[in-house]
């Protein structure tokens, strides 16, 4: 029988243990808080044909020694795209940020307009777990992080795109650039029949974007002769129509417009009517734990963006209003560079309310670039913040913490979920 090691007992390590069972292997899982461990792994290597790594294990000593003994290190993404090849189109998304409100929406489309879809990767299901499945689908729209894209071999989609770059995971990479090419292979595959969205208002997309076989279609929120799908006089067209007024798209913001556009690209590369892309865009409803304007109560809004784990995601959920926002952030220390940040606060932010690991290190930063101590109240946990918390009529309440809800929460969902819980049990009921 063949035989193949998992690493990660999580839900895709999990659903690539049934995959492989199913196909006819034995399977040793090692876990180092559920079962075996990495270190008792390493006497169990013999024999072992594939090794499944789940995403976030970082190359430890067991993962050092498969390299070592050349045996084939893969992740759950290539496993299941082995066991899935013709039985559906692939539309594959990446970037630093705007990953998943993209990846739902063009599932969410692609069901409005009567294909049979799902999303799953980063979000809802592994990869491994549909193909499990065996249902009778049209589409798989896939979330992919940079730790999916790392051990891809054979792996790719019918459309690929990179929304955006910007640093982040600097406690996983050594250079920002390894982060950047991680994420530009979910391309590597590509043919001549597949198609790459380009963001060619992304510098850092365009520094490292190289064309190999892959049909390109370009976007810019511009009016960029150079590009496919762009914007014009308030609406975002293609060469030969208006497709969409921005001001009536439901999902408000440059971040969205930016997402939008890879929406919109994707629809129409697929046959989606206009009609359809409009009916959709203009009524479909924010992500939860994205820019969620959850609670209004005397005048004060409350925005849960708990999904703003990166400093640029938290950049852009600041300037997306005029009046400036009280801001709590903080979280889990992922090494990148806190300046463009501080310059952002120092310049739009009413008040500071810190919590998590780098409270002390957005303090320090955001004073030396000038922002009045007497603004800032570093209280290290979200309880603390809104027992704390001042506020008056008019205020905007912008929970986004830049970084990664590991010091304090299981993810980004449950930090989320916690901020409203307290939120809403302090301040009264969702109107």
């Amino acid at each position: 029988m063949k035989k193949a090691m998992v690493y990660g007992a999580g839900v895709s390590g999990l659903a690539a243990c049934e995959l492989l069972k199913k196909n006819g292997y034995e399977v040793i899982l090692v876990d180092d808080n559920k079962g075996l461990s990495s270190n008792e792994a390493l006497n169990y290597l013999d024999g072992v044909e594939v090794f499944i790594k789940s995403p976030g294990i970082p190359y430890n000593a067991l993962i050092l020694e498969v390299i070592n003994r050349g045996i084939e290190l893969i992740d759950e993404i290539e496993l299941a795209y082995r066991y899935s090849k013709g039985k559906f189109k692939i539309v594959a998304v990446t970037g630093t940020n705007g990953k998943t409100t993209t990846t739902s929406k063009i599932d969410g489309l692609f069901k409005k307009a009567g294909f049979k879809s799902e999303a799953g990767g980063n979000i809802g299901k592994p990869f491994a777990q549909i193909v499990l499945e065996n249902k009778d689908l049209d589409f798989v729209v896939l979330e992919l992080s940079s730790y999916q894209l790392e051990n891809l071999k054979e792996f790719k989609a019918d459309l690929s795109l990179v929304i955006n770059l910007s640093p982040d995971h600097m406690d996983r990479y050594e250079k920002v650039e390894d982060y950047y090419l991680a994420k530009f292979n979910i391309k590597n595959n590509a043919t001549e029949r597949d198609y790459f969205i380009l963001n060619i208002d992304s510098k850092e997309v365009m520094d490292l974007y190289e064309k190999k076989l892959e049909k390109i279609i370009k976007i810019s929120s511009k009016n960029n002769n150079q590009a496919d799908f762009f914007v014009e006089n308030g609406f975002l067209r293609d060469k030969f129509e208006e497709i969409l007024e921005v001001e009536k798209l439901s999902l408000k913001g440059k971040h969205n417009l930016e997402n939008v556009m890879f929406i919109v690209a994707t629809a129409k590369t697929f046959g989606i009517s206009t009609d359809i892309i409009k009916e959709y865009l203009y009524n479909t409803e924010s992500l939860e734990h994205r820019m969620e304007d959850f609670l209004k109560v005397e005048g004060v809004t409350f925005i849960n963006d708990s999904k703003g784990t990166n400093i640029d995601s938290t950049i852009k959920a600041i300037e997306a209003y005029k009046e400036k926002p009280i801001l709590i952030c903080g979280g889990k220390d992922k090494h990148v560079d806190l300046k463009p940040l501080a310059e952002v606060i120092n310049k739009n932010v009413k008040t500071l309310y810190l919590i998590g690991d780098t409270a002390d290190k957005i303090e320090e930063l955001v004073v030396s670039e000038g922002y009045e101590k007497d603004k800032i109240y570093n209280l290290k946990t979200i309880e603390n913040v809104l027992d704390k918390i001042k506020f008056s009529t008019g205020d905007i309440i912008l929970f986004s913490p830049a970084h990664s809800s590991f010091d304090q929460f299981k993810n980004y969902v449950e930090r989320g979920r916690i901020f409203k819980e307290l939120v809403n049990k302090k301040f009264g009921n969702i109107e």
